[in-house]
């Protein structure tokens, strides 16, 4: 079965749809199948892979309302080995939507058993928020990734989201746990970058990846062209960055299993 991460912070700017981009298509990249699930209403990680939202009507919240099935909404990217489950604006209205829906935490959830199998990883792009979209994919998740941007305010609301983590351990998912911490956005030249670094791991220690994710402009540019860095522009120091987190993602993967 497919080993599920949900990339979350409810902080919005951070490299979040970023790093699930570049991370799924670095996974592909070796060979693995990867889905990746857009659950954030603005649908970026469909835009950043070359999707047109209006062109196509698969979208991942006719799945949560069960009006249509998850294999009926996955399509098929330019990245070998790699699907997606793209997002519609209609998630804003998720809370609501959803307010009355039996099981509605596991409606994700229920969604990838019947589709598990086909994947060695399914990966969640979580909206900027800690509603009921964010609890569907932890529910559903084996582990978190949670971006930081090196900047003053890092770890503002991390602690709310550690909360909220623990909380979903503790009513729908005892098995989630924390894969690691990205820290992206680096700029050497800022010395406060470096200071925020060390805050960073001071504070969690080996929970974060070693490698640190740079300000690029290549990265920046990838998403306007519809490609992952690593297939717009393979030898930045951005797209490299991404391999070997991707690198550390798997090496910190197999210590568990």
């Amino acid at each position: 079965m497919a080993i599920v991460i949900s990339f979350a912070n409810q902080k919005g700017g951070v490299g979040k749809t970023t790093t699930a981009i570049n991370i799924a298509a670095s996974l592909a990249a070796i060979n693995k199948r990867v889905l990746l699930i857009d659950m954030d209403s603005q649908g970026n990680a469909g835009t950043g892979l070359g999707f047109v939202r209006a062109a196509h009507k698969q979208n991942v919240y006719d799945v949560l309302m069960e009006n249509s099935k998850i294999e009926e909404n996955i399509l098929t990217t330019a990245v070998k080995n790699m699907h997606i489950l793209p997002a519609s604006a209609k998630l804003a209205g998720a809370e609501l939507d959803m307010l009355d829906l039996e099981n509605r935490e596991y409606r994700l959830n229920n969604a990838l058993e019947t589709i598990s199998n086909n994947y060695d990883f399914i990966l969640i792009d979580c909206p900027p928020a800690l509603g009921i979209l964010t609890i569907n994919a932890l529910t559903a998740s084996d582990y978190v990734i949670i971006p930081l941007q090196c900047e003053f305010f890092a770890l503002e609301g991390v602690q709310q989201l550690l909360s909220t983590i623990q909380a979903i351990k503790q009513k729908w998912n005892p098995d989630l746990d924390i894969l690691g911490m990205v820290l992206t956005m680096y700029d050497k030249k800022l010395g406060l970058t470096k200071a925020v670094e060390e805050d960073v791991r001071n504070t969690f220690g080996d929970k974060v990846f070693k490698t640190i994710i740079p300000r690029n402009v290549r990265v920046s540019e990838a998403p306007s062209h519809g490609k992952p860095a690593l297939f717009y522009d393979f030898k930045s120091t951005g797209a490299q960055a991404y391999l070997r987190v991707a690198t550390e993602v798997v090496n910190a993967l197999e210590k568990r299993i």
